[in-house]
């Protein structure tokens, strides 16, 4: 069964960084995109960042570009994003997704992970 499990949130200062851990288990798969979303209270749902299997191929939203940085190690099964320069708009629950075959395209993300509070905060 394919699981992806979120870690490294946590209340940071304005300005601050985090970096975020999401590691997968149990895929079969051998591309697929793993993208990043947050969800703030009373807000929808978005994307964050994705990474495709090879890490060359990367997908920002505009208002982290520069800021956060996604990578990721195969050998681990863990893709990361390094959140840096922090701002109060960044809190929010992030989790992690996987798609099959790549972030762009078709396809949708599934499965998810059970999400990590980003609060951002002084």
């Amino acid at each position: 069964q394919w699981r992806l499990v979120e870690s490294g949130g946590g209340l940071v200062q304005p300005g601050g960084s985090l970096r975020l851990s999401c590691t997968t288990s149990g895929f079969t798969e051998d591309n697929y995109g793993i993208g990043w979303f947050r969800q703030a209270p009373g807000k929808e749902r978005e994307g964050v960042s994705c990474i495709d299997t090879s890490g060359r191929s990367t997908i920002y939203l505009d208002s982290v570009k520069g800021r956060f940085t996604i990578s990721r190690d195969n050998a681990k099964n863990t893709v990361y994003l390094q959140m840096n320069s922090l701002k109060p708009e960044d809190t929010g629950i992030y989790s992690c997704a996987a798609k099959i075959p790549a972030c762009a395209g078709y396809g949708y993300f599934e499965p998810w992970g059970q999400g990590t509070q980003v609060t951002v905060s002084s």
